[in-house]
């Protein structure tokens, strides 16, 4: 197993990375733009679609999710959390997290939720300063992620 700089060592790590539909969307977007250009300029036909996909394909990038379960905390993105205030975390598969994500949410809730990764983990959290009841956490393998939260 990894460790991360305190010591402790990595029970589950997770990256939730853009799906290959929201690649095809980007090569999309970034091609349309010659469509728009072409008529006026030539060259930009070329140029503007290049820079289009840089841009998009930087922007999707950027949305990818870490997942990190230590024995003492819990990182999901830039968001960490100690695990003592983690009682239990729920796996939910497509159509529960729907529901979690729509009228089941609760409005104090931390999402870190992605469109193409559909399931979920409801982790909740047991912090008396912290009014924030769960998180809400995108994942490929929400079992895992769930059962290394509640180990």
């Amino acid at each position: 197993m990894a460790t991360m700089q305190s010591g402790t060592h990595v029970v589950y790590q997770e990256k939730v990375r853009p799906s290959i539909g929201m690649w095809a969307l980007v090569v999309m977007a970034a091609a349309s733009t010659a469509l728009m250009v072409m008529p006026v300029w030539k060259l930009g036909a070329v140029v503007l679609p290049l820079v289009s996909f840089a841009l998009l394909a930087w922007w999707l990038t950027s949305l990818t999710l870490t997942i990190i379960v230590t024995e003492r905390q819990l990182f999901v993105g830039e968001a960490h959390i100690d695990r003592k205030f983690v009682p239990g975390a729920t796996a939910y598969d497509a159509e529960a997290a729907r529901q979690a994500r729509g009228v089941d949410l609760d409005a104090r809730a931390f999402l870190k939720i992605r469109p193409w990764a559909k399931p979920v983990v409801r982790i909740d959290i047991d912090d008396v300063a912290d009014p924030t009841p769960y998180w809400l956490v995108s994942s490929q393998h929400p079992e895992k992620l769930a059962a290394a939260l509640n180990d």
